[in-house]
């Protein structure tokens, strides 16, 4: 009896956070309701407050039942450790746009993250979550492009933080207007070639083939 009263209120639970990703993505953070969801969930609004403190707090368990595309890629960078700083460079790229491209959830998450809430009030520690995301992610693709011109004895035009700045910020655009435009062009192909293109222009060179 205890084991099936925890598996109905994990279902509740999951129940109200797909229905919270719904209202969000229509509605926008700030206009939904809790009211909203619990209808949305077919459920009460005690059902949510048993669950969750707030909207605030439903936000976050949203965010936390997927992993973003920067959190995601900064696991990559350990897991890739034994490869030149170039191909990992490449390696990291290819696997957060495949991650974004194949994984409905996370990509509608991450929509909702960009598009459909204000860092405001009760909000403003979500945007910090993205700024330490954002920071982690550029720092190690700075020390890899270090490494990079170190290894390949490359002038670079660019500092190896300016580089990743730059990266990060083409990176971050792909995403965002592939995601504005509903898919309307193919993020992986098109996201390895300017990355690639970048990389060229930096006076950089790698010998690993992204697959």
């Amino acid at each position: 009896m205890v084991r099936r009263t925890k598996e109905d209120a994990a279902a509740t639970r999951n129940g109200l956070l797909d229905a919270a990703e719904r209202v969000f993505r229509e509605k926008g953070v700030s206009r939904a309701s809790l009211s909203d969801i619990a209808t949305a969930a077919g459920a009460t609004r005690g059902a949510i407050y048993w669950h969750f403190k707030d909207k605030v707090d439903l936000f976050n368990a949203m965010m936390d039942r997927v992993t973003l595309p920067l959190e995601e890629g900064c696991t990559q960078f350990s897991c890739l450790a034994n490869g030149d700083p170039v191909g990992r460079l490449r390696a990291v790229m290819a696997f957060v746009l495949n991650a974004v491209a194949s994984n409905a959830q996370a990509r509608q998450v991450f929509e909702i993250a960009m598009f459909k809430v204000e860092y405001v009030d009760e909000m403003a520690a979500i945007r910090d979550r993205h700024i330490a995301a954002s920071g982690a992610f550029t720092a190690q693709l700075a020390a890899d492009f270090a490494l990079a011109a170190e290894g390949n004895r490359a002038k670079m035009s660019l500092s190896p933080h300016e580089a990743a700045v730059a990266l990060h910020a083409l990176f971050d655009g792909l995403i965002q207007n592939w995601i504005l435009c509903q898919g309307e062009f193919d993020l992986v192909k098109v996201g390895r070639s300017a990355t690639d293109a970048f990389l060229l222009g930096l006076g950089l060179k790698w010998s690993a083939v992204v697959r």
